[in-house]
């Protein structure tokens, strides 16, 4: 803890933690962010707290900290400010607040402790650390410790989750999905002031976007200048990032939209299930999507489960009249047909099977032989492929995971990678 003899306030001993980081070669990549947003000692802060562009520290937990473990707090609500974390999370932690704070603290976390062998920060107690969690991004981790928590209780476990209130608000409440408290306890040593991000204006959220990146362009050039190297994911974060989940919502809703006109003719299957006389629609188009998941060994049942649980929420709006889901390697291993009704269960029924090479061609050449004419088709892959991209009879869109360089030769591709799922 600290020492006895330091004479420096606690106002001080924050400031010096700030200007020791940026005089660190390894943090010189980090320097406007640290100079983003305004930075507050109170009384009334539990631990540390951050909005995503504000920072507030309460004084007594500043006061049982040693500076090195100072200096980690500093960089830990960086890096959320960095990631933009409070920003790109918030739709999970709409599901669950306590599992959201936990993810976005171990993905941080494990990674300063990486870059601090030497000492240089020091995580206090009660932090969230994980060795599992290495070069994850947040969405795995909130699905691990989702899976965790619906484990059996007892034994032993890593310390709760903390909560989403701002500074100073002392509401309590239980989350629905795992039961753990809203209020800010249970485990890590910050808060994360998701409230306070909301209620940022939009014009201030362009504002604060604009000078995140641009902090991160001029720490990259800087750390360049000087020979550091910087930090190859700061790096990343200043390439263009494209939602995949848009993309492929805009592709789904172009190419699957709907019927030219309904007759009441025909009652609409989707809807007769369940006891009501629908119209159909009539069109010269054959509303059946296919998605393909190449099942090689490389993109596993997380990576297709993501997937299908978006593509089963654009479905919900674009209505098609079936969905088949092909899997493959060198072959086609598996061909489930859904319709109607059946979409809805679409993530909970499907079996992937397969785990051979990577040859796409073999589901165009299926598709072909089994008479499978599809409005469009949707190819979740790697891009390690062989034989070439395939002769296709239909609009599509390949979703290639963790492979920047595989650039098919037709369709529209969107990469991503697997931190984004």
């Amino acid at each position: 803890m600290l020492s006895i003899g330091n004479t420096l306030t606690v106002e001080q001993r924050l400031q010096k933690a700030v200007v020791d980081i940026m005089g660190n070669e390894k943090y010189i990549a980090l320097a406007g962010i640290l100079m983003l947003g305004e930075r507050t000692v109170d009384d009334k802060t539990p631990t540390a707290c951050t909005n995503g562009r504000d920072e507030w520290y309460g004084r007594a937990f500043v006061e049982g900290l040693t500076d090195a473990e100072l200096r980690f707090v500093v960089l830990h609500e960086n890096y959320h400010k960095l990631y933009k974390h409070l920003k790109t999370w918030q739709h999970l932690w709409k599901v669950c607040p306590p599992t959201t704070n936990k993810a976005t603290d171990y993905t941080i976390n494990i990674k300063i402790a990486d870059d601090n062998t030497d000492g240089f920060a020091v995580m206090p107690e009660g932090g969230l650390l994980d060795v599992r969690f290495r070069n994850m991004g947040t969405p795995q981790v909130f699905d691990i410790i989702r899976q965790d928590q619906q484990q059996p209780k007892g034994g032993e476990g890593q310390p709760g989750g903390e909560g989403g209130n701002a500074p100073g608000d002392n509401e309590s409440s239980e989350c629905g999905v795992c039961g753990e408290p809203h209020d800010g306890g249970g485990g890590g040593f910050d808060d994360h002031d998701w409230k306070g991000a909301q209620e940022l204006t939009d014009g201030e959220q362009r504002e604060l976007e604009r000078d995140i990146d641009e902090a991160i362009r001029q720490g990259a050039l800087v750390a360049g200048k000087l020979g550091t190297g910087g930090d190859r994911e700061l790096k990343d974060l200043l390439k263009p990032q494209i939602d995949w989940r848009e993309t492929l919502r805009d592709f789904i809703t172009t190419h699957c939209a709907g019927s030219d006109f309904s007759t009441w003719r025909k009652p609409n299957r989707r809807f007769v299930g369940a006891g009501y006389y629908m119209p159909s629609g009539i069109s010269e188009r054959v509303e059946e999507l296919v998605i393909a998941g190449d099942m090689s060994g490389s993109i596993g049942d997380r990576e297709v489960s993501v997937i299908l649980t978006e593509v089963k929420s654009v479905c919900d709006t674009v209505h098609p009249e079936a969905v088949r889901l092909l899997y493959w390697d060198t072959k086609v291993c598996a061909d489930e047909k859904y319709e109607g009704p059946e979409i809805d269960d679409i993530v909970k029924s499907t079996r992937p099977k397969g785990g051979g090479g990577t040859d796409v061609t073999c589901v165009p050449a299926y598709m072909t032989d089994n008479n499978i004419s599809p409005q469009a088709a949707i190819i979740i892959t790697d891009g390690d492929i062989y034989g070439g991209w395939g002769q296709w009879n239909c609009p599509v869109l390949w979703v290639i995971i963790d492979n920047e360089d595989a650039k098919p030769d037709c369709g529209v591709a969107i990469h991503v990678t697997s931190r984004e799922l």
